[in-house]
Parts: structure tokens; sequence; C-alpha cells
């Protein structure tokens, strides 16, 4: 399953999406983990050291081993210079899966312990001084997206992706790429904003999105969410004391995790766990070539000098049945 926890800066996001990430590891499930945030610090809320998080390799720095190791023998790609960060995959192309090795995950993941599993974490890599002027931070998150597009992952397999911060993530179709969004909401009116911009931009693209309350201190900040969201309202979060040790580097053993903290991940499970059944993997596909069209479009035919509409395979469906067989 393919999560997002996104929401504004601020939000607790990085801290909700932490949690979750312990709670399946705790479970025993198969995680990738990615950081997609310009401002990098899951490393850092799952446990690593400040010079162990900056030492994570960059995606976005092994943006070229990604797109040739994907790229694999689809004719329709002449080269790894054609491949932009929505470019479809066909048929010879290289799928990722989440329990295997290969030269992706040996290159940008890294295993972190987290007391009764590991998981792989993946970084885009933060926006350096040297990106300034000359770049912007969607052409890291592009090696995000990239991998997503060529991912097939199966029941009790999880990628969660800590999203960047607002509604960023729009400026490509970045936010079709999953199964179930969490957007994390403070009960304040700055809280809902990001919620309200994603609800109006994913209303066309079946995008399944739910509310969790974060920061969260009586009932009457619960009545203000449900006014504000309304039935998108899953669960809400209170003060954890858990997290304030956390998040000054001394966690205590994850099972010392408040009862209903627990029970609000376990919610947050159980949700995503159900848009297994409901998975339409030709609307996925279809969603995939619509924003690689688009992109083409406006700026991608002009940047790599290609007509990149040609990329795309109009057979190809991506698919768990595909696992084996490429």
């Amino acid at each position: 399953m393919k999560i997002a926890f996104a929401g504004k800066g601020g939000s607790g996001k990085t801290t909700l999406s932490s949690l979750f990430i312990r709670h399946l590891a705790a479970a025993g499930a198969t995680v990738v983990a990615v950081d997609a945030d310009i401002n990098q610090h899951l490393g850092a809320a799952l446990g690593l050291e400040e010079d162990e998080a900056a030492a994570l390799p960059a995606m976005g720095d092994r943006l070229r081993l990604i797109k040739d190791y994907l790229r694999g023998r689809n004719p329709r790609i002449a080269s790894a210079d054609t491949m932009i960060k929505t470019t479809p995959p066909g048929e010879g192309s290289r799928l990722l899966r989440v329990r295997e090795d290969n030269p992706v995950y040996d290159a940008c993941a890294r295993p972190v312990e987290l007391g009764g599993g590991a998981v792989r974490l993946m970084v885009t890599g933060p926006f350096t001084d040297a990106d300034l002027g000359v770049a912007c931070y969607h052409s890291k998150t592009g090696a995000v997206e990239l991998c997503l597009n060529h991912l097939v992952d199966g029941r009790d397999e999880y990628v969660v992706v800590d999203m960047t911060a607002g509604s960023d993530s729009f400026a490509s179709g970045m936010f079709t790429r999953f199964d179930m969004t969490f957007l994390v909401a403070e009960p304040t009116r700055k809280g809902v904003s990001v919620y309200r911009q994603y609800k109006e931009y994913a209303r066309d693209f079946g995008v399944a999105l739910k509310v969790v309350g974060n920061k969260v201190h009586g009932q009457d900040d619960i009545d203000f969410l449900r006014t504000e969201v309304g039935d998108d309202l899953l669960v809400t979060v209170g003060q954890s004391d858990w997290v304030r040790s956390m998040e000054k580097g001394r966690p205590p053993r994850f099972e010392l995790l408040e009862d209903a903290n627990r029970r609000s991940l376990h919610t947050l499970r159980a949700a995503a766990d159900a848009m297994y059944g409901v998975r339409d993997w030709q609307r996925y596909t279809r969603q995939m070539v619509h924003f690689h069209l688009k992109n083409a479009a406006s700026w991608g035919n002009e940047r790599t000098g290609a007509d990149l509409a040609a990329q795309v395979d109009p057979g190809f469906v991506l698919n768990e049945g595909l696992a084996a067989a490429v």
C-alpha cells in the first residue's frame, strides 16, 4: 500500500508518519519509508542521530542511476536523458517491488532498526545552496515520483511518504500515486486550509483522503475539526509524553506509547488496508499517463528535445500480476 502523509508546515505530519512507520514495523510489516519533504526530518523522527541522517544518500543526486535502472529494455525510451519525473513504465521497463533487493535500493535506501523490525529509509535530499537560482525542489521529488510510477506493491507491503509541506505536491501528479493520503491538520483555521486545497484539487482524481486531527486538547477541538472537514475526519491525536521524549532524542520503548494514540495508529492502518480491495490499476495507469502527457506538452518535450508522448505504451497497465514477469 502506498500511503502519503501531507499537511501544512508544523502540523506534525512528520511526527505522525514516523509513528505510523514504527507501528507498522512493530507489527512485522515490510516498509519502505520516504522523506519527500524539503525539510528532511523523517530520519531524526525515526531515531537517527543528526550525523546519521545527514549521511543518508539523496535520491535526487542519484537520479541518473534510477532512470537507467527503470528504463530497462523499454524500446519507447531512447535514453535515460529523455526520462522525466512522470515517465510511465511500459513493456520492457524494470519495476520496483517492496520485498526485493535492487540497485535503486542499494544506492538510495538504508536500513533503520526500530526495535522489533527494520525499515528501508529513502530521502530526496535537502535543498542546498547550490540549487538556489538554478533548480526547484520538484526536481528533487521527481525521483520519488518516478519510483512510485514504477512500483508494484501488494498486500501487507507499505510505502510511506512524508510529503513536502502545503499543496506543493499538486505541481505534478504525485498526489495521485497513493492508495491513501492522510492529511494532518491542527484544530485551527490555518490547520484545515491545506485540507481544503487538497480536497479541491483531488476531487476529480478519486484520491482517497482522510484527516488526522493533531494537537487536539479536548472535545471543542474535535467538534471544530468535525465541523470543518466532516466525515473526512478519521482520528485525532492528543498530547503525548512518548512523542515529547522522542523529540528530545530519548524515545521510550514503542509499546509504551499511550493507548489512545496506539488505537489511532491501528485505525490508520485499517483505513489504509481497506483500500487494497478497491485498487484500480487501470485508473492508476491512466492518471500516470495523463500527467505525463501534460508535463510533456508544457515543458518536457522542449527540455529533452524529444516527443515524450511516444513513451506511452498504450497496452500497458501496471498491476501486481507483473511482479513475477517483468
